[in-house]
């Protein structure tokens, strides 16, 4: 998200866990307090109730839009 200004991590984001220091996609969140993560590739999924934690690296629009380029 260069340039922009970082915002809370959301469905389908691609993100880093800072606590868990693994790369996931955003598959959930759960009443606003919990974010169910998945891993980027493989079944692997983890939870975390730290958003701020949650490096945005692309947002879900920019990962369509990557796609379909």
């Amino acid at each position: 998200m260069t340039g922009k200004q970082e915002r809370c991590a959301w469905v389908g984001d691609l993100i880093h866990d800072e606590d868990a220091d693994r790369r996931g996609i955003v598959a959930d969140v759960r009443g606003g307090a919990t974010w169910v993560l998945r891993s980027e590739h493989g079944p692997d999924r983890w939870t975390s109730r730290q958003p701020v934690r949650l490096r945005v690296i692309k947002t879900r629009e920019e990962r369509l839009r990557d796609r379909d380029a």
